[in-house]
């Protein structure tokens, strides 16, 4: 590992730690994040897993990452092992992973080949068939299923999809019932929520939705060494009721977003935890968020919020995260220009970034910043322009603007699902005109288009380009690596576009075909 070998690591990793569980259970299962420490510990739903998995009767679940320097890892033939025994992933008769979004199924490959486990459900298969020892059960589940899970599909022996509040029990009742691989697998292919590749295909069973009884999700373990520092994370609302046209979260399970009592959220933050995230789709648009927020800076603790919608934000709410430690009020506008913005059904008017601005402004913020996507389909260079301009102005009102760019990538079950990816050398000339336009006035944070694309190839592939990821982690996993493994993989088709879209009603015409274009290469 970079700063020292695991045992270093881990120990050092684990004595920081509050919340950690070492329980001793007849079923022990690793649960597996495919990204290093730092990143799965800030996860909710990760964390939530470990929680209930530990909390249920012959279950324990033990943690272990992506390596934070998978390369040396791979050279030095280092096994993946957990943090609470130093156990070998390999040695686990049941392998669980969370998948969050796409590019993290290289960081699965890394893991199942650390792990010495056959990546692929169909090699496991005949290892077993052929006596080669125990071959463990692959799970997998995590925020990716609500979208694509289909490239994922290869890896897995079983898939849970969508909330896994209700699924996570049955599974676990499955194995203690059904200690037959085959018998398992099909019980649970005929139940909902389970998606069984060797049985379903590609044909997708429904996502699973959690009883309003089962909320909120929280954390078990606080830790410094995570994105989130020591933070307590807990969900004070799940999914949203709006219907921005690229979100796989829109209107989602059990009609759209789901509110928790202010004094449940209050009841479950421990005594000792000295930050407190909020996390959620639509944390401000929870009627209670004033009162929980200020419970927790009243109780002298900072906080963090996942998501700030512009159109909620009020002096009151603004003062309150000031209390409790903001120095950046963040927000997202996500369309270039107020008609992109109205054409994804985002509905953040220029006004309500404007009123951030100035109570960034009147709060004592150092910034304000605004997370943005290129390349939705219609936008423009006079899109570009706009954006801009209006840069500028709220340059103007704010101590100092950050823009987070970000190039639109199209998700499975959204309303934009097929819209074509942008081509790359038009989304370097739309970042290199907007970079002229705010030169010396607002700072720009922009992600990379080629990895961007990457995602979009997986986000709206199917099996075939979830082999590819093999081959392209495998390869060193640069972008190169990426680029040639898709080279034998078909394009998603154009047939597979909204009507509006695909008819070019939403595009200029010049843009209809160079998106046209780009999607072929």
């Amino acid at each position: 590992m970079r700063n020292g070998s695991f045992e270093q690591v881990r120990a050092e990793r684990l004595a920081a730690e509050v919340g950690t569980i070492h329980k001793q259970a007849t079923r022990a299962i690793a649960l597996c994040y495919p990204s290093p420490y730092t990143v799965g510990m800030s996860s909710l739903g990760f964390q939530t897993v470990y929680r209930m998995l530990n909390g249920m009767p012959d279950f324990a679940a033990e943690r272990a990452f992506l390596p934070d320097d998978a390369a040396t890892a791979r050279d030095a033939r280092e096994p993946l092992r957990t943090y609470e025994s130093a156990r070998p992933v390999g040695d686990f008769s049941i392998v669980a992973f969370s998948l969050a979004y796409e590019l993290e199924l290289a960081g699965l490959v890394d893991c199942l080949d650390l792990a010495g486990i056959p990546a692929f459900a169909d090699e496991r298969a005949v290892a077993a068939g052929v006596g080669r020892g125990k071959v463990p059960l692959v799970v997998i589940g995590g925020p990716l299923t609500f979208s694509n899970p289909i490239p994922a599909a290869p890896y897995a022996d079983v898939m849970l999809l969508g909330e896994t509040e209700e699924t996570l029990p049955e599974l676990c009742d499955a194995l203690r019932d059904e200690p037959d691989r085959a018998s398992l697998l099909a019980g649970l292919a005929a139940r909902p929520g389970f998606y069984v590749p060797s049985i379903h295909g590609a044909r997708l069973p429904a996502i699973a939705k959690a009883k309003d009884e089962n909320l909120p999700a929280y954390s078990r373990i606080r830790t410094p060494h995570t994105e989130l520092s020591d933070m307590f994370l807990i969900e004070p609302e799940r999914g949203c009721h709006r219907g921005c046209t690229y979100c796989v979260m829109r209107r989602s399970t059990n009609g759209g977003m789901r509110l928790v009592a202010p004094a449940k959220v209050k009841s479950l933050i421990p005594d000792d935890a000295r930050r407190v995230g909020l996390v959620g789709a639509a944390v401000t648009d929870h009627p209670g968020l004033p009162e929980i927020l200020r419970h927790i800076v009243e109780t002298g603790r900072e906080v963090g919020i996942s998501s700030l919608r512009a159109d909620r934000l009020d002096d009151e709410i603004v003062g309150l995260l000031k209390r409790g430690g903001y120095r950046t009020l963040t927000t997202a506008a996500d369309g270039a220009s107020e008609a992109m913005r109205d054409r994804i059904q985002r509905k953040t008017k220029e006004r309500h970034l404007i009123r951030a601005a100035e109570l960034a402004r009147a709060h004592e913020m150092k910034s304000l910043k605004l997370y943005m996507m290129l390349g939705l389909p219609g936008e423009t260079m006079a899109d570009i322009d706009e954006l801009g301009r209006f840069s500028g102005e709220l340059a103007r009102i704010a101590p100092r603007v950050v823009l987070g760019i970000a190039p639109f990538v199209a998700k499975r079950n959204t309303p934009l699902d097929g819209a074509p990816f942008e081509s790359i050398d038009v989304l370097d000339a739309k970042l290199a005109r907007l970079r002229a336009a705010v030169a010396g006035r607002v700072t720009l944070r922009p992600t990379s288009p080629k990895w961007a694309w990457v995602e979009y190839r997986l986000a709206q592939g199917g099996m075939d380009v979830g082999r590819a990821a093999a081959r392209a982690a495998r390869a060193g996993g640069r972008f190169a690596d990426w680029k040639a493994a898709f080279a034998d993989v078909p394009a998603p088709p154009e047939s597979a576009l909204l009507p509006e879209v695909a008819s070019g009603s939403l595009l200029t015409p010049g843009k209809a075909n160079s998106i046209k274009a780009a999607a072929s290469t």
